[in-house]
């Protein structure tokens, strides 16, 4: 754990953040007394990108889809 005082944290913000994303702690201190702390962020899982298509075979959209919503597109759009 690393800690400094506002005066250096300011002075040396990047070499700190840089510190904390390798791993470290680091605890930014006033007049002696622990304030706060800078950690690294937990990494978001990655989402993996579906291509187009990906779900062939697997469902199907009938030909007249429309047909049982017609009523209710009518009066929602005054059709």
């Amino acid at each position: 754990m690393i800690t400094v005082n506002i005066h250096e944290a300011k002075t040396h913000l990047s070499r700190l953040v840089e510190a904390a994303a390798r791993g470290e702690v680091v605890v930014v201190a006033k007049a002696g007394k622990p304030m706060v702390k800078i950690v690294a962020l937990e990494e978001a899982p990655a989402t993996k990108k579906r291509p187009i298509g990906f779900m062939e075979g697997q469902i199907s959209v009938p030909d007249d889809i429309k047909t049982p919503f017609a009523k209710d597109i009518e009066e929602m759009f005054g059709l």
